[in-house]
């Protein structure tokens, strides 16, 4: 027994001390996969690891040119944004902000799982790469050619060129929704109203990058053994039962990656698609304005008393929602770990 025990102690140490040696002859032999990670490794830490130093500005007064040789000033931005002059402004955008991507994640992310269970039920193979190209192809067009054309279909009526109106207002003026309290109809954009805006800004997302969204579930759902598929119908089960038994559970991993990955950017809505997309009225903005839109906006406006203090604003609220996400992330994962054996690490 005692000679078991030293060969077993001498074999982890020869292990132990031979690490490094077949550490670097996986290099050697694999050194091609590794020279390909090299501009990956370069954009990571120019793009994502310098700039953290940046963050450090939000804790500065800003009054000097250089980075370091700035005063700190505190927490004296973050009791701005939170109770100070910014904060009512500053709430209201991170409401719409959590308020978008919330209608985004409940509607937003189901659609992409439809479409692909929809793909992986039609046969003819002609049809459905029509299909696939026809819902993936919206992802490739501008945003700017987007939003113009639901502007177009949004604007009011005017006289003087002959135009009654786009197509959304006609149909809203059908419905009998282009009205005010008073009951008297606006001739203005469907824009303009607030309570329109969250709509049109979520149905528009959906169809743009549902079709693109839906390559990874289908391909999931690709993934699983037709074997499965044979052994459901000899048991009598329905297409339906084939879903919900063995369709889901299978595509039950990659569900539960893409939705943690999800709810790690709700707070993170882009202002390009946005300030493109909304009139620039005070009604629009109340539900529209979100944090990215707020800073963008902020940055011109004069009633901003030191416009020194705006990048260092935009940063602390921009590390504000990055802490959000984070934990919003960590969290997912957890409780995911814990109900499944599914997590991202």
């Amino acid at each position: 027994m005692q000679k078991v025990v030293e060969t077993d102690q001498a074999t982890i140490d020869e292990v132990e001390r031979s690490k490094w040696k077949r550490t670097w002859l996986t290099l050697v032999k694999d050194w091609r996969l590794y020279v390909l990670l090299v501009p990956m490794l370069v954009f990571l830490v120019l793009f994502k690891y310098l700039p953290i130093a940046g963050i450090l500005t939000g804790f500065k007064w800003g009054n000097d040119n250089t980075l370091f040789n700035s005063q700190w000033c505190g927490f004296e931005w973050l009791s701005r944004i939170f109770i100070g002059t910014e904060s009512t402004q500053f709430w209201k955008a991170f409401r719409n902000t959590f308020v978008n991507s919330m209608y985004g994640l409940i509607f937003g992310f189901p659609i992409p799982i439809l479409l692909a269970l929809l793909f992986s039920e039609v046969k003819n193979r002609h049809y459905l790469s029509f299909l696939q190209v026809a819902c993936y192809l919206p992802h490739f067009v501008s945003a700017i050619v987007i939003t113009t054309i639901i502007r177009l279909w949004a604007r009011g009526p005017i006289p003087t060129q002959n135009f009654g109106g786009g197509l959304l207002y006609q149909v809203f003026n059908a419905f009998g929704w282009n009205k005010d309290d008073a009951g008297i109809v606006q001739e203005v954009s469907i824009l303009v109203h607030p309570k329109y805006f969250r709509p049109i800004y979520q149905v528009s997302g959906v169809w743009e990058g549902s079709g693109y969204g839906s390559i990874v579930y289908f391909a999931a759902i690709l993934a699983i053994s037709p074997v499965s598929y044979e052994a459901a119908r000899i048991d009598g089960a329905t297409k339906l039962q084939q879903i919900r038994y063995v369709t889901f559970p299978g595509m039950a991993p990659t569900l539960t990656i893409m939705l943690i990955m999800r709810i790690g950017q709700i707070l993170n809505i882009g202002y390009e698609k946005i300030i493109l997309l909304v009139e620039d009225t005070k009604e629009s903005w109340e539900t529209a304005d979100v944090i990215s839109t707020y800073v963008y906006r902020m940055s011109g406006r004069s009633a901003v008393a030191d416009n020194a203090a705006v990048p260092m604003i935009g940063i602390v609220m921009d590390l504000f929602n990055s802490i959000i996400a984070m934990i919003l992330v960590l969290g997912a994962n957890a409780i995911s770990r814990r109900v499944s054996s599914t997590s991202l690490f």
